[in-house]
């Protein structure tokens, strides 16, 4: 359902966490093991910075760079040729609680079900990690997902956790399934949850634990214990306290691990108004600035844009500050699925939590839940990866490469965006989502944008109808010297696209103009129903998502899709 079209093309040769790496990259292979050849490029990589520690911090740093880090890269079309590959979009969500979670109540089956019904293709069951779920959880849901496995082959179902991040909000950690899954979770959990931690630790204590507990995860893929992990930040903006030099460090960590944040949080429903809903804020966004936040952030920081995380829908905000230093980081959408809207179960009667680590099977209720703040995995929102099949290694692949857009209420049915150097025609060339195109400077690029508009209803039964497409684009200004910047002065819409058309495709091509410094490029897109100025003023952002008001705040009215980046830089 609702796949888009198996035809992106990439050029990338990524060899990143999710396979071996090459041994020249693999640091945990000694020097006199490797061929000469390897040898040589492993000294010539450490050499240029591109190696060992901060390396991949950037995709800038010297041409090469995207590739020795294993990030989606081409090099100048023109006269080199192109690789062809097609990518199949899979529709997931990475942020899904359980029956295994103090606050949560159903299945995993449950929950796979549900997804799979609403269109999903992978999820990731991530119950919070407490002492109970070090204790007992990570076994016993273990053997739930392996038989939702085999009930549900045709779902893709990864087996994670919600990372207290020390010091921190809250993360979705997951690996690629295997027989050390439980292992590695298990002990990472133990080590590195924020809730295992002494309360006498300083908050430099936690930092540091949170960059060891990425390094960790990292490290068992390089000792092949496992075939992948991925880290993603969830609620970003929530309480303040996931602050910009954190955000940094945990990608800086290791970035084939810690590669994105949620640019939209779960609980959308809590926006439903009263009296058909609980009438709160979107994602529970309604809190403000405690001790342990960040003090820099602004007020509206707390809340939703467009149902979007502040860090995500402020056009030349925090996430535009990461992607204008070069760092490869991604935005997702979740459910962050508990308890859901409408739904007419409860808790199994007789269950001891704390001392079976879950409750018992959910009963029916006969009463209609209309305070849940929450949609079932897939209802709403979604996370469009380009996969280069259908498996557990190419979701993780297109997760870490960046090839990812993503949608609320089905605003949209696919999505294909290239850069391409200026009248490239052959076929489907171009850099995909994510991807970095490297031209000699003076050469002329372009934007080809295809959107396949939205012919079906969505769950809440009515047809979504894109008004409006934006093209945001920023210059790569490199490293910043504050790691606590959240703003970047480059960075605006600099073209929109209104869309009178309501089915089929719309094709649109924008032109970048010469590559005289080195830039990136994002897209989103809106039904139109509620917009303003964007924070940083109407010369960056004239039409920007709309602050959600609490208590007023349907998530059906307000519809947006965001992309990932593509860079074009000089080579």
């Amino acid at each position: 359902m609702g796949h888009g079209h198996d035809h992106l093309h990439d050029h990338s040769h990524a060899t990143a966490a999710g396979g071996d790496l090459p041994e020249a990259l693999d640091l945990s292979i000694p020097a006199a093991e490797l061929a000469p050849s390897d040898a040589s490029r492993r000294r010539f990589l450490l050499g240029a910075g591109l190696l060992g520690a901060g390396a991949a911090a950037s995709v800038l740093a010297q041409p090469g760079a995207a590739e020795a880090a294993g990030l989606p890269h081409t090099h100048d079309p023109v006269g080199g040729g192109t690789a062809k590959g097609g990518f199949r979009f899979l529709a997931g969500d990475h942020h899904i609680h359980t029956q295994y979670s103090s606050d949560a109540q159903y299945r995993v089956l449950d929950q796979a079900q549900k997804g799979h019904a609403y269109g999903l293709d992978w999820l990731v069951i991530t119950d919070h990690g407490s002492a109970t779920h070090a204790k007992i959880g990570v076994d016993k849901v273990n053997p739930d997902i392996v038989k939702t496995r085999s009930a549900l082959p045709e779902l893709l179902t990864f087996q994670g956790l919600e990372w207290n991040i020390p010091a921190a909000e809250h993360a979705t950690v997951f690996v690629h399934p295997g027989r050390n899954e439980v292992d590695v979770l298990k002990r990472f959990e133990n080590a590195y949850d924020g809730s295992m931690l002494p309360s006498t630790n300083t908050a430099a204590q936690n930092e540091a634990l949170a960059i060891a507990g990425i390094q960790f995860l990292g490290e068992q893929v390089r000792k092949r214990k496992i075939d992948g992990a991925l880290f993603f930040a969830n609620h970003p903006a929530r309480r303040g306290i996931d602050s910009p030099h954190e955000i940094r460090n945990w990608r800086d960590a290791d970035p084939t691990v810690a590669v994105g944040f949620e640019g939209a949080p779960g609980h959308q429903a809590a926006g439903i108004p009263a009296p058909n809903g609980r009438g709160g804020a979107r994602g529970y966004y309604d809190n403000n600035p405690s001790a342990a936040s960040f003090a820099g952030y602004p007020l509206e920081s707390y809340r939703t844009w467009g149902g979007f995380d502040w860090m995500t829908a402020t056009v030349g905000g925090l996430w535009d500050s990461l992607l204008a230093e070069g760092k490869a980081w991604w935005i997702t959408v979740n459910s962050d699925s508990h308890v859901n809207y409408l739904d007419q179960t409860g808790r199994g009667p007789g269950s001891d939590f704390d001392a079976n680590g879950k409750y018992n099977d959910p009963v029916y209720t006969g009463t209609i839940n209309t305070q849940a703040g929450d949609f079932w995995p897939g209802y709403y929102g979604r996370t469009n990866v380009g996969a280069s099949s259908f498996s557990y290694k190419a979701v993780m692949d297109g997760l870490r490469a960046g090839r990812v857009w993503v949608d609320h209420g089905r605003l949209i049915k696919g999505l294909d965006a290239r850069v391409r150097v200026t009248g490239d025609r052959r076929g489907h060339t171009g850099t995909p989502l994510g991807g970095v195109l490297r031209v000699k400077r003076g050469t002329s690029t372009e934007l080809v944008l295809d959107i396949d508009l939205q012919d079906i209803p969505n769950w809440a039964g009515f047809v979504a109808a894109l008004k409006r497409v934006d093209v945001i684009v920023g210059t790569v200004t490199g490293p910043v010297t504050d790691k606590d910047t959240f703003t970047t002065p480059n960075t605006r819409v600099v073209k929109s696209f209104e869309v009178t058309r309501t089915s089929g495709r719309i094709s649109f091509t924008y032109d970048l103009g010469r590559l005289d410094k080195p830039f990136y490029l994002r897209v989103r897109g809106t039904d139109g129903n509620r917009t303003q100025p964007g924070l940083l003023g109407t010369a960056v952002d004239p039409y920007g998502p709309q602050l959600d008001v609490v208590g007023s705040a349907d998530p059906w009215g307000d519809l947006w899709f965001y992309t990932n980046p593509i860079w074009v830089l000089p080579r």
